[in-house]
């Protein structure tokens, strides 16, 4: 049996410029973190060697991958020729809310299989697989923020050219800093999920009017300062840069916020965070809000109806985690 463990993202600024209707026009950049929550991904052999076993949120047992009805597992199937194998997935939190599920599903995989082949691959070679498969065979209408997140690990600045190049920054703080800004972030559960396609479908088309790609340029600059903040050791002012990169996303388009949400964030605000933002491409999944250490018992008695994740940042991405003598 071969393991691996493929974490899950939170975004703090600039997404949507991972997206080439953005890129390809000039340079995207997205501030992200990896975080201890996962999607395992374990194969082992087949009693049948002439069939493939999938269980994820069902069960195919098919003779051919052709057959196989998960897209991605097909897809990445199809180049491997494999049989006779059983692909587990299981993970640490549902997907449609906002942390790059699909992205790390597709990254643990590949992972996992390479290492049944014996193949050693490198968290770049990852990344640009996943994004193969998922934006030119699948057709999704998603960036690469994710994929690069997952391979990676790590809190980042990933910053994306129209020559298709990623460049990976590693953001390198002072420790004691670092573990008070992870102690500050507070993660809410809305309740719901939902598939980030559509939103991301009108997100691409409008990213060719004049003033959508002025807002998206607005949240790579705010990206960019928060880097070089981080990397000064200084998240005083953190609440307040997801808040501006909130309000600016949000004027993208209507349907990535609705009222649900902006009652949860103006009482997230009103109990003492500085600041927050929604979590993906929006309408559902997380929320995050920078709350100081010494307002959280007030933040949280006032939130107290709604499901927290607790959460610490993962510095280490997909990763081999087990391999079994067969």
């Amino acid at each position: 049996m071969i393991i691996s463990r493929t974490p899950f993202r939170i975004s703090f600024a600039g997404g949507g410029s991972d997206l080439p209707s953005f890129y390809r026009q000039e340079m995207g950049a997205v501030l992200s973190t990896s975080i201890n929550k996962y999607v395992y991904i374990a194969i082992h052999p087949f009693f049948d060697p002439n069939k493939i076993q999938l269980k994820y949120s069902k069960t195919e047992l098919v003779s051919s991958i052709d057959e196989i009805q998960h897209p991605i597992f097909r897809e990445v199937l199809s180049s491997s020729n494999l049989s006779g194998v059983d692909l587990n997935s299981i993970a640490d939190i549902p997907s449609g809310t906002g942390l790059g599920s699909s992205s790390s599903f597709t990254v643990g995989l590949l992972n996992a299989i390479k290492a049944c082949q014996n193949k050693a691959i490198s968290a770049d070679t990852l990344a640009k697989l996943a994004c193969e498969i998922e934006i030119d065979r699948l057709g999704s209408p998603i960036g690469k923020q994710d994929q690069y997140a997952a391979a990676y690990g790590g809190l980042n600045l990933i910053t994306f050219y129209p020559d298709e190049t990623v460049n990976i920054d590693k953001i390198i703080m002072n420790h004691i800093k670092m573990k008070e800004l992870e102690e500050n972030l507070v993660m809410i559960y809305t309740g719901d999920v939902r598939s980030a396609n559509s939103i991301l479908r009108q997100q691409n088309e409008a990213n060719h009017a004049k003033e959508n790609i002025q807002t998206q340029s607005e949240m790579v600059k705010l990206a960019l300062n928060m880097k070089q903040m981080l990397e000064n050791n200084n998240i005083d002012d953190f609440g307040r840069y997801l808040h501006e990169g909130w309000l600016l996303k949000k004027s993208l388009n209507k349907d990535i916020s609705n009222t649900l949400i902006d009652d949860i964030y103006s009482k997230g605000l009103n109990a003492g965070a500085l600041g927050g933002k929604l979590l993906g491409a929006g309408g559902s999944g997380f929320v995050l809000f920078y709350c100081p250490k010494e307002k959280q018992e007030k933040f949280r008695s006032q939130l107290k109806k709604l499901t927290e994740m607790k959460f610490q940042f993962d510095n280490h991405g997909s990763k081999i985690i087990y391999i079994g003598d067969n």
